[in-house]
Formats: structure tokens, sequence, C-alpha cells
């Protein structure tokens, strides 16, 4: 690899926030013992947040963001990767405290990485992203409730913050697996987009808005909630009983009003999603079946490719609601 390369570098200098395409060196990259040619990575919410003013995550600068790449190994001090393998990363805190995505090249741990699958590439690996392997977490969370209760079906499913990346995403693979989507979204010129994704109804946000009784009727086998807050109130009371609640999301905010009713009347399940923690062999798995999961010239067609330039002037819209769909970056462009 060459000594200098491009990457996205974010400062805080005397208070003052910057955000600049630059050049930086090989020695720079001190984390790791794998060193990756990045082919792409992708924007997610998280990322914008960190590229906006650094969004209490980052704490040491000049950084290097961007949370997930997909890229070719072209040394590695670990053998279980070679030189020329495709590999995968996301999370780990890589783009929060190591160096990220946002780059041409990166060096990280060997135990972050996973061999691309052969029935993916790099390019679908990161049409994905974390965005992607949050929303596959999320539907097999989902989907346990046919393996925890010895084959109780699922039918139908509600996703919260349908229109997101996280979301969007659910949406396709859960009507996928059989199910019956329910997607929620405040945005009318959307639904449309949802029903293409496969979403068989759409719902107004406005309806999980207000005060919930302890126990409503029972209505949702799962839900995908990518939004967290006060919605999560009347989702918990609409759940039938057994139903899986897999969270992944706190857009909405952080705190919730609810009782312990839903849980020890109805045994719901509250399932977290931590996509950043997952384990490598639950990595392994999950990326192997996103494959059979995904209609991938569908999400392409919902996928923007961007360079470093066109990344920063669209990570405020992302973060705005006004980006919709997949957004792809290329280093090279």
């Amino acid at each position: 690899m060459s000594e200098k390369f491009k990457a996205v570098v974010i400062d805080n200098q005397n208070e003052k926030f910057i955000r600049e395409i630059k050049e930086i060196n090989k020695s720079d990259l001190k984390d790791g013992n794998v060193f990756v040619k990045i082919d792409y990575s992708s924007l997610n919410y998280k990322d914008s947040l960190i590229l906006n003013n650094g969004g209490k995550i980052v704490r040491k600068f000049p950084f290097v963001p961007g949370i997930d790449f997909s890229g070719t190994v072209i040394e590695s001090g670990d053998s279980k990767f070679q030189k020329d393998d495709n590999v995968i990363l996301t999370g780990f805190r890589v783009g929060e405290s190591y160096f990220g995505g946002f780059a041409q090249f990166a060096k990280v741990d060997s135990n972050f990485l996973i061999k691309t699958p052969k029935e993916l590439d790099n390019y679908k690996a990161m049409m994905l992203g974390t965005a992607g392997f949050t929303a596959l977490l999320c539907a097999f969370a989902v989907k346990a409730r046919e393996e925890l209760l010895l084959g109780e079906k699922v039918k139908d499913v509600l996703v919260t913050g349908a229109t997101g990346g996280v979301g969007s995403i659910a949406v396709m693979i859960l009507s996928k697996m059989g199910y019956n989507v329910h997607a929620v979204t405040g945005k009318k010129d959307k639904h449309e987009y949802l029903k293409n994704l496969g979403a068989k109804n759409i719902l107004d946000r406005k309806e999980f808005d207000g005060e919930s009784k302890l126990l409503e009727k029972g209505i949702w086998d799962g839900v995908v909630d990518t939004v967290g807050g006060s919605a999560l109130t009347k989702i918990f009371a609409q759940t039938k009983p057994n139903g899986i609640v897999a969270a992944c999301g706190n857009a909405g905010g952080i705190k919730i009003n609810t009782t312990v009713m839903p849980f020890i009347i109805r045994g719901i399940k509250l399932w977290g999603i931590d996509s950043s923690g997952a384990s490598i062999s639950r990595r392994v798995f999950v990326w192997n079946e996103a494959s059979k999961l995904i209609d991938f010239e569908k999400l392409k067609s919902l996928t923007k490719e961007l360079s470093f330039n066109e990344l920063l002037d669209t990570y405020p819209k992302l973060l705005k609601g006004e980006f919709f769909g997949r957004a792809i970056v290329n280093p090279n462009k």
C-alpha cells in the first residue's frame, strides 16, 4: 500500500468542529494487525451524528469516522486472513474509538473481521452495511418466537421507523420470511416506497402517540422497533402473548414508560439488539443468510453511491430525515 492515502478526517480545535478530506499516512493507523484496502463503506445514522459534531461518541481527535466497511486484505498478522481475502467489518467501536471506514485503507484487529461470504461481494455487503446487519439480527429475533414456542407461528409484525436504514431493510427481510409487515411512518409520500419493499399495511406514527392502557388488544406477534421512546409503551400494550419486541434504536428517545404487566400477564419479550457487539459466530451465520433474504436488485435501485465529497453533502439530509434508501461510500470515486 502507498504511504499516503485519502480519508475523511474530523477534528475539534478550540471548540470549532472541522470535517475535511485529506491525505493521511500509513503510520497514522496504529491499531490492529490487519491492513485492508477499503472498497466500500456505508453511511449510517450514527455516522451522521459523528460527522455532525462527534455525536458525544468520538473522544479523541483528529479522527477517521465510518462504522463499517468491506474490502480486501493486503497485509495480515493473523493466519486466519490471507492477502486478497475479501472481508467485512461492522461495529466493535470502529469509527467510534478506532479509525474507521471513511478512508482508502484501514488497519484493524483481526478479531473484528469476517470473510465476505461467497454468495455476496463487497459491494452487496455495504449495500447492507451496519443497517442491514442490524435489520437481519432484528428479523431473526422475531423469528425466534417460532423456535421458543415450539412451532407457534409469527404472522403480523410491526416495524417502526420504517423508512430509515434499518427499518426499510427490516421490512424487506420480514416480508421475504413470509410475515405480514405493518410499517410505521410519518411520511405520507413514502407509502408506495414501503409497499414496494413488501409492507402489507402502512400505519401513521401518530397512532402510537399519547397515553396507553396497561394492556390493549393484542395485535403484533413481533415488533422491530428502530425508534425507542414513548411509542414503545403502546407497542408493549399491543403485543400478543409471547410476542417478541426487538429494540435497536433510540432516535425517538431513551426513556420508556411502562409496567411489568405486558411481561408477566402476556409473557412478551423485549429483545435488545446490540449489533456492534455481536459475536463472530453470530456474524458469520447472519451474513451467510443475507443472500437468501435480500432482494439485491431491488436494494440496488434504492442505493446511492457517494464520493467523500458527496458524503459530506449527504449526512445532514440523513439527520433531517430527508434521505431515503441506502448510501454506499466509494473511497475511490
